[in-house]
């Protein structure tokens, strides 16, 4: 009798071969680089520094590409929109002490959006490892306990046989849901020394799966069978878990209304008769979850923007499927199911009686009726006509990554992504300079489409160096920039709230002409010309600059009232 434990998996001849016969001059680097191919890694993204120059040599070595940003922290954000985009853990290489903590607000995105990165960083060399004060360049008392309350987890080597079992278990943590950002560190010496260790040729690190405990999804089934109002919050665990498909199922054998969050967008299809987009910064989208007696919450936390800004009471029974443990009933008494999103659904698909409410579509073109109403009284025109322009220039299907301005705010309550996991911004940690970098990292990944950035002009500035990027890897990228002369969210908060503002208005280059010195085309729009112009950009191969100057207004808060 053979037992599974018995198993015992034999290396193929050429495995056999490459093993016993190492080629010459490779270092702890390329066993770095072996593992990542060996996991199936294609693309890496980073920036060399002294202490790593071990991996980077070791890359000219193997078939891996490498994309190389200007700045740390934008080579975060474009392998956060690669694992967005592809599912995969993107790899970011870094060196040590300032370049590793450039990438901090990068992986704190990366890990409020549960995107899979796994950034890989060099550290002193060993002998400095341990907390004294040696004085080597870069030096810290303990870098990792930088990254320790921001990635999912922490990876530190100390000799070369360690490395690729290392990113194995940073592999696995990273596209384990929920999915998440993770860290490896690894010492100058033990990337440069020469290394008898075989060539890597057979990795694994199959994710772990988090199915939901039947008993659970028994009882939630049931309050949802026999439901009078069922209301379901989707969140960007839908989209991550590549659910949206088992989600329509669900809502449609319920009957039940759809809203999905900022970070759930295209969860569930913008036009469909159960679909309450997602205007969750408005009272009566509130007043409708608070009237519904069973309320699903699929893969969101209901932080502080899906909820209304902790405005949102519900009345009814909550059923809370979240991968997340520490964001499972956080906020809300319910029924707490622990689970990837995808698993949950399909336990619900199997196990709830359809039902049917003739009367939910009617509800939910009352309720887009009121919210349209409350906008129009506010006289936006200017604000929806850009909104409307955008989404016209892009071709259905295009990722759009947006950063934290303005034009971004109005996205995520009134874009119709017309597609699932193509609407992505910097909404989990908020902030600046997400949008350009992170469409550079998208278009790493499927350069068959075209990309959107969307920046005000404050953004921008974080993230101007990387036309260098876009225009030296030719990626096909297209920067709209709203330029309204400051910082204008902030502006408007200070006048709201202090009666004028401060700190916020910035002397700006011309931007058409600075992208134009890069090599980027580079084109001034208006409002009536936008869409043509965005239109132009888009379909043109390459990298592009779009210039929108503009001073638009956010629509009034509903939480204040």
């Amino acid at each position: 009798m053979t037992h599974d434990h018995d198993l015992v998996l034999r290396p193929t001849a050429a495995q056999t071969s490459a093993a016993l016969n190492p080629p010459p001059g490779r270092n702890g680097g390329d066993l770095v680089v072996e593992t990542l191919a060996g996991l199936g890694a294609t693309t890496v993204f980073g920036l060399p520094g002294q202490h790593a120059l071990g991996m980077f040599d070791a890359l000219r070595r193997s078939d891996l590409r490498y994309v190389g940003l200007r700045v740390e922290n934008n080579a975060g954000f474009a392998a956060d929109a690669y694992g967005r985009i592809t599912g995969e853990a993107a790899p970011l290489l870094l060196s040590t002490g300032p370049g590793a903590l450039t990438s901090l607000a990068a992986l704190q995105e990366a890990a409020a959006a549960s995107a899979p990165v796994l950034a890989i960083s060099s550290q002193i060399p060993s002998a400095g490892l341990g907390g004294g004060r040696h004085g080597y360049l870069h030096e810290l008392p303990d870098q990792s306990a930088s990254f320790r309350g921001v990635v999912k987890s922490v990876h530190t080597v100390r000799t070369q046989s360690q490395i690729p079992s290392a990113i194995a278990a940073a592999w696995r943590s990273a596209l384990t849901a929920p999915h998440g950002p993770v860290w490896v560190e690894i010492p100058q010496d033990v990337l440069l020394a020469e290394t008898s260790v075989p060539v890597v040729t057979a990795v694994d690190a199959t994710p772990d799966e988090l199915p939901p405990r039947l008993e659970l999804t028994a009882v939630a089934a049931d309050l949802l069978s026999r439901a009078e109002r069922p209301a379901i919050i989707a969140g960007g665990g839908v989209v991550r878990a590549d659910a949206s498909g088992k989600l329509k199922q669900l809502a449609e054998k319920l009957d039940a209304t759809v809203v999905t969050t900022f970070g759930g967008k295209g969860a569930f299809p913008w036009t469909h008769p159960l679909s309450l987009q997602s205007w969750l910064e408005d009272r009566h989208t509130t007043d409708f979850l608070e009237d519904a007696d069973v309320v699903l919450v699929v893969g969101s936390g209901l932080g502080e923007l899906s909820s209304n800004y902790h405005t949102f009471k519900p009345r009814g029974r909550v059923i809370h499927i979240e991968a997340d443990l520490g964001k499972l009933e956080a906020n809300h008494p319910a029924l707490g199911i622990h689970a990837d999103a995808r698993l949950a659904l399909q336990a619900l698909l199997e196990t709830v009686d359809a039902r049917t409410d003739p009367t939910a579509p009617e509800r939910v073109r009352n309720l887009l009726s009121r919210v349209s109403e409350r906008i129009a009284s506010q006289e936006l025109t200017l604000e929806q006509d850009v909104l409307r322009a955008v989404r016209a220039a892009l071709p259905a299907g295009s990722p759009s990554f947006w950063d934290m301005t303005i034009l971004a705010y109005w996205a995520w309550s009134a874009f119709d992504p017309q597609g699932v996991n193509t609407m992505h911004s910097a909404q989990g940690a908020g902030g600046l300079g997400y949008g350009f970098p992170a469409a550079l990292g998208a278009a790493a990944a499927d350069p068959s489409r075209p990309v959107l950035a969307v920046s005000g002009d404050g953004g921008a500035l974080y993230s101007i160096a990387e036309l260098a990027t876009a225009r030296q890897y030719g990626l096909n990228v297209t920067w709209l920039i709203v330029d309204d002369g400051g910082y204008g969210i902030l502006r408007e908060y200070m006048t709201d709230a202090f009666g004028e503002a401060t700190a916020t208005e910035l002397t700006r280059p011309d931007y058409v002409a600075l992208a134009e010195s890069f090599g980027v085309p580079g084109a001034r729009t208006t409002p009536e010309t936008l869409e043509a112009d965005l239109a132009k950009a888009l379909t043109s191969p390459g990298p592009s600059v779009v210039v929108l100057p503009a001073l638009l207004r956010m629509f009034a808060p509903t939480h204040l009232d």
